[in-house]
């Protein structure tokens, strides 16, 4: 019989999420040991990460576009019937009460 467990050991192989993590703010020095994270987004008045973070709850990763960014760069394929036309529209284009914005 097989048995899997989920979030058991963790892979200490990797780099830290903070490395990617839009909310981060890293700064290095000359040496390994030369290095401060701070966390934009823990309620916390001392922000400071004294760990590699391997799992955290409110990561983003900042190589892919947020869901703000994504809806500024998206055309909208939009028809009119009276003139029998179809074609896409800059989203910033569009009215306010004309664009359909996502939940996050």
């Amino acid at each position: 019989m097989k048995v899997k467990i989920r979030g058991g050991t963790v892979d200490h192989g990797g780099p830290p999420l903070c490395e990617t993590c839009r909310y981060a703010t890293v700064a290095r020095g000359r040496t390994l040991q030369e290095e401060v994270v701070f966390c934009g987004h823990m309620p916390f008045t001392d922000r400071r990460v004294r760990f590699a973070v391997t799992s955290c709850s409110d990561y983003s990763d900042r190589r892919h576009p947020s869901l703000y960014r994504m809806e500024e760069i998206a055309w909208v394929l939009r028809s009119d019937p009276s003139r029998k036309t179809i074609g896409f529209v800059n989203a910033r284009d569009l009215e306010e009460d004309e664009r359909h914005v996502l939940d996050e």
